[in-house]
């Protein structure tokens, strides 16, 4: 009791303090001042009232087992004092400083060749309707669409508060069982796209010397080789330290295409210094729900039999409510695994 007295006392002491930093006239007056202090707070709500829950609880509990008239609800109001208590450590764990930046997505076609394509465009749609209805907005940055319909590559933007909180679980590969429109045996072929998803970067996440981008531009092109635009607007930047390559030619402006470049090379270097960063972390957090590699099969999305499992989690929902954009149950059971192995871990 001693323990968990002691942290409900510790986050009421955070969150009177995060109140009179949100008064303080010097922070308002600050935007980024003001928005870290509103973002503090916001955190620590929910966590607040669960501790407010428990003191009243308590209290109810320490009454009831002093009056011999309430003893029959001391079992009950123990058993509503321990869940709390165990919701307030869960509440508490360590957030992921990047859950609540925007988020840049890149899927691509894996193995299965036209239809991994046709499968990669079908991903797209499922992710860009779940931030539909989640609210959030969504931008497209970039793409390599396939003669065949669907993309080779697509890259986009999921803009909103806590966006990268929800998208980060879909980075993995999708693997779908299904019988392409171009199979004329009616045969069940299994194909794959992968999708990266990266926090976006502000410039002050990731500091990014000139000297080292090769920058090159060329004429952009379509499907099967033709020629989009007359002028070299498709723009190429290669991060000579690390290697990493982005190009972009959507746009008919070369500076448009280099700017959407330079996003995408800004998250994909925050996301390998965070990969270098987890790396050195304890394995037994690293494990928490898979490592997130592009390589790992996270989901088979089986349409023959009308479903859709979560190998992570073991959860398998409705295919049709999964292709409307619905992936909340998922998203639910992913985030709690989560926090149960964080807890798990922190207690150790």
């Amino acid at each position: 009791m001693a323990a968990i007295e002691d942290l409900v006392t510790e986050l009421e002491r955070s969150y009177a303090e995060a109140q009179e930093r949100m008064s303080d006239p010097a922070v308002f007056s600050d935007r980024n001042a003001a928005g870290d202090a509103g973002r503090r707070l916001k955190e620590l709500e929910s966590p607040y009232k669960l501790a407010q829950e428990w003191r009243q609880i308590t209290q109810d509990l320490e009454d009831a087992q002093g009056d011999p008239e309430l003893a029959g609800m001391t079992d009950d109001l123990k058993a509503q004092a321990d869940r709390l208590e165990q919701d307030l450590k869960v509440a508490l764990v360590e957030r992921d400083p990047n859950d609540a930046k925007d988020v840049l997505v890149e899927i691509r076609q894996g193995v299965g060749g036209d239809e991994a394509a046709i499968w990669a465009g079908d991903l797209y749609r499922v992710l860009t309707r779940y931030a539909e209805r989640l609210g959030f907005k969504t931008e497209v940055l970039g793409s390599q669409p396939s003669e065949v319909g669907g993309y080779k590559e697509v890259t986009f933007a999921v803009k909103g508060d806590g966006a990268y909180s929800i998208f980060k679980w879909e980075g993995g590969t999708h693997r779908v069982q299904r019988v392409p429109e171009t199979e004329s045996q009616g045969r069940i072929h299994t194909s794959t796209a992968t999708a990266a998803v990266m926090p976006e970067a502000e410039e002050v996440d990731v500091e990014i010397d000139q000297n080292d981008l090769k920058i090159d531009v060329y004429r952009s092109t379509g499907p099967g080789g033709q020629s989009v635009n007359t002028t070299d607007s498709a723009v190429r930047i290669t991060h000579v330290p690390t290697g990493i390559v982005v190009a972009m030619q959507d746009e008919k402006s070369q500076l448009q295409n280099k700017t959407k470049a330079m996003r995408v090379l800004r998250a994909r270097l925050l996301e390998a210094e965070l990969r270098r960063q987890q790396e050195e972390l304890d394995a037994t957090r690293r494990s928490q729900i898979g490592s997130g590699e592009r390589s790992e099969k996270i989901r088979t999305y089986n349409y023959p039999d009308s479903r859709v499992t979560d190998h992570r989690v073991k959860v398998t929902v409705n295919l049709e409510k999964v292709l409307g954009g619905d992936l909340e149950d998922f998203t639910e059971a992913l985030i709690a695994e989560d926090r149960r192995r964080a807890l798990e871990t922190a207690a150790v």
